[in-house]
């Protein structure tokens, strides 16, 4: 190995060339984006939802208060968010030689829509579906109801990740 000064100023300077690349393509680690991308009349929302204690609901809070959403009072509120609740289910995919479940297909959504603080519909109803697929071990039931458990979570996180995105794409697109 190389160890000359010459060497180690040619490694150098090529992390450093390959690190200035990729941050002038735009790159950027998910959730690093700085905020979100929604106009300031956005910034300020009301949550309203069947479950306000539910995981989805608090997924959704921390998601959007992370893209410097604030959370307010509706009275105060510049924009409603409406939250449907959310709908689970699990197929099975494939099948053994056992005629046992082999695959699952794991799919959660769901509905939510924007009003304004007049509380007109602005962003019509929509629904946000996510899903995953696991393989199954009849042998191991404890085991996989558990890894169902770890996937409805990360089910959950994707779905408030995508309701904030289309809000956002919505948003940036009707001022």
């Amino acid at each position: 190995m190389n160890n000359s000064v010459p060497g180690r100023l040619t490694r150098s300077s090529l992390v450093m060339m390959l690190c200035l690349v990729l941050a002038g393509c735009g790159f950027q680690l998910r959730g690093t984006g700085g905020g979100s991308a929604m106009p300031a009349e956005w910034s300020r929302m009301y949550l309203a939802s069947n479950d306000p204690n539910g995981e989805l609901t608090r997924i959704v809070e921390s998601t959007f208060s992370a893209s410097g959403i604030v959370w307010v009072p509706r009275e105060e509120a510049q924009h409603i968010l409406r939250l449907g609740p959310e709908m689970f289910s699990q197929r099975n995919l494939s099948v053994n030689a056992q005629a046992r479940a082999a695959e699952f297909d794991l799919q959660m959504s769901a509905d939510f829509m924007v009003f304004d603080s007049n509380r007109e519909l602005v962003m019509e109803r929509s629904t946000a579906a996510v899903n995953k697929q696991m393989e199954n071990d009849p042998q191991n039931v404890v085991g996989k109801a558990e890894e169902v458990r770890v996937l409805q979570g990360e089910l959950r996180r994707e779905l408030a990740a995508q309701i904030l995105r289309r809000i956002s794409f919505f948003a940036a697109n009707v001022e």
